[in-house]
């Protein structure tokens, strides 16, 4: 495999509009006093800070004759359309004519999440990470330990991208038939396994994708703490050649990656894709990114990266709040 160099785009943080509160008061004077008290009723208004009310009383011992009831209470920030910015960030990103591309991001610090692009794409070797989290998953339900040619394999796949470890653990987990009963229990559901030994072809979406990082990375999974761990765990030990893709958006080495390379053999275009976990100024992002129509590896290569950067870049903005 070629090696590609990632790049590096940052969006500069900026600050959000902080929380706005609105100050709600009312009063209602029954008599004149001698204490000569003001009242204000408040007006919230649409800009920062705070509008109030004031009294001042010229004796600190006069009791009115007042009704008087007061609230402050929070009013909620208006949310942020992630997709929208992800969207804009994504003009930014050049697709040659002809190629298609679709990216999903999460947030794994606040749980916000933006797509895309909701297109159905060639999986290629990405799948090779759904293939195992369905053997895991399997091993689970079986109340057993991977055994050692499974792990052979399962280290071959991922970390090398074998497609001969592929080949036998598809065998091993019921070919399409074991993968869409699992993918339905991880809650994907736009992803159906390929024809026969045609695992490549199994068709995703950027979204899809996103769901089963979340069940690699996330807590909140069908997967056991160890079957996790153990695929984070490859998923950080990809070979060098194939340090591309996702990474571009991370911290240095701070990620872990699945890529898929396809060469159509019907149009000789490319199907170029990227899935895994990065951390950028330390914060968690997962990011799935497809695409397809590209006219070299190279060029898909480029693509998925800098549509990884748009897809961390849409919460960077924010990040430092």
């Amino acid at each position: 495999m070629d090696r590609h160099r990632a790049r590096g785009r940052r969006a500069r943080p900026s600050r959000r509009t902080p929380l706005l509160y609105t100050v709600v008061a009312s009063a209602v004077l029954v008599g004149a006093t001698a204490a000569g008290t003001v009242y204000v009723k408040a007006q919230a208004h649409d800009g920062p800070g705070l509008v109030s009310s004031s009294a001042s009383s010229a004796s600190s011992s006069a009791s009115p004759a007042i009704s008087e009831e007061a609230s402050v209470e929070p009013v909620a920030e208006p949310s942020v359309d992630r997709d929208a910015l992800l969207a804009k960030a994504m003009t930014s990103v050049t697709v040659e004519d002809g190629a298609e591309v679709s990216v999903a991001v999460l947030d794994v610090d606040s749980g916000e999440s933006a797509v895309y692009g909701d297109g159905t794409f060639d999986t290629a070797s990405i799948v090779k990470v759904d293939i195992l989290a369905t053997l895991l998953l399997q091993a689970q339900d079986a109340d057993r330990h991977l055994t050692a040619q499974e792990k052979a394999y399962a280290t071959a796949m991922i970390e090398n991208s074998d497609n001969t470890s592929a080949s036998a653990l598809w065998r091993t987990i019921g070919q399409a038939d074991g993968l869409n009963a699992a993918n339905k229990r991880f809650g994907l559901t736009g992803t159906e396994g390929g024809s026969g030994m045609l695992w490549g072809l199994t068709q995703t979406t950027a979204a899809d994708q996103l769901t089963l990082l979340r069940q690699v990375f996330g807590d909140d999974s069908e997967l056991s703490e160890s079957s996790r761990s153990y695929l984070q765990g490859l998923m950080g030990g990809i070979a060098t050649d194939q340090h591309w893709g996702v990474s571009a958006a991370a911290d240095g080495s701070k990620w872990a990656l699945k890529n898929g390379w396809l060469a159509r053999s019907t149009t000789e275009l490319w199907d170029i894709n990227s899935i895994g976990r990065v951390t950028v100024d330390g914060h968690d992002y997962l990011v799935a990114t497809l695409s397809n129509g590209n006219s070299t590896k190279a060029k898909g290569i480029s693509l998925v990266e800098a549509a990884a950067e748009a897809a961390v870049s849409a919460f960077q903005d924010t990040a430092d709040d």
